[in-house]
């Protein structure tokens, strides 16, 4: 079955970062299949112009979660609003703090005391060579693994994590210090610019498309149990392999803390649900 045609339907979603890339992709696809989607967003890389009519949107911190009107008890919480840039994280340790930690604590506690089922995305970093510490984003993303999997062991909460793998497609941020790579490219080459590219430019990223994740996500949030739900394309390339997709002059710049240069893939247990990705960098450049 072509994984686009599965569907959740008939329940009281939220998802946290609902109005982000991402977020705002899962709350279109809930939405169209027929379930009761509310978005809880701060709206520090959010935006307005990502709402989708029919959702129901709170502009708030995942901190204030308790105090804010949510009108359907979730049966399902996708917590996608964090924190989530491994390098800018260095300039950013108060706001890795405020969302990561404070804002994700009381985000468990909401989900224990309605008695949701949780999806958390987590992070590859701690796969990756650099490892969990190399960053305050890596270092923030490890330890709340592991505090949703305790709140399993001590709370009985049904929870599943998740890990996403260099997403692309429709909505990214293309400026800025919180832009994503394709966009960042894309939006050079447009304005007739060099492509820039951290050094050395070997290292390595799989890159999946946001179709191919938001298919992941909804098959976990109604079969997913547990850790280790990788949602990555198989195939990887380096930086400079894919800016020279792209057929445009290239600066090298200099390198930068926590830039990790490869790290495996773990989509085993996502694959044993039936899902697969269906799309190609190559042919969306």
């Amino acid at each position: 079955m072509h994984l686009a045609k599965f569907s959740m339907r008939n329940k009281n979603i939220l998802v946290t970062g609902g109005a982000g890339f991402i977020g705002s992709h899962l709350c279109e696809r809930l939405h169209k299949d027929g379930n009761n989607v509310t978005s809880l967003d701060n709206y520090f890389t959010g935006s307005t112009d990502n709402h989708i009519d029919g959702v129901d949107y709170i502009k708030a911190p995942t901190s204030d979660i308790h105090y804010v009107p949510i009108k359907e008890t979730p049966d399902i919480v996708y917590h996608l609003g964090e924190y989530s840039r491994v390098e800018q994280s260095f300039d950013d340790v108060r706001l890795v703090h405020e969302y990561n930690t404070k804002g994700t604590i009381e985000v468990l506690e909401y989900v224990r005391e309605v008695g949701a089922k949780l999806v958390y995305s987590g992070s590859s970093t701690k796969f990756s060579d650099n490892g969990a510490d190399a960053s305050p984003y890596a270092f923030s993303k490890a330890k709340n693994t592991e505090l949703v999997m305790n709140y399993g062991k001590w709370y009985d909460m049904p929870y599943a994590i998740t890990y996403f793998y260099n997403v692309y497609g429709g909505r990214e941020i293309k400026e800025g210090k919180y832009a994503t790579l394709i966009a960042l490219f894309k939006d050079k080459i447009e304005k007739g610019e060099k492509l820039t590219v951290v050094s050395p430019g070997t290292q390595k990223r799989n890159f999946t498309h946001i179709d191919d994740i938001i298919d992941a996500l909804v098959l976990i949030g109604e079969h997913g149990e547990g850790d280790g739900y990788g949602i990555g394309s198989d195939k990887s390339y380096s930086i400079l392999e894919v800016a020279k997709m792209f057929n445009s002059e290239i600066e090298l710049l200099p390198e930068r803390k926590g830039n990790r240069m490869s790290g495996d893939v773990i989509t085993d247990k996502t694959k044993e649900l039936g899902w697969s990705p269906l799309h190609s960098l190559e042919k969306y450049i």
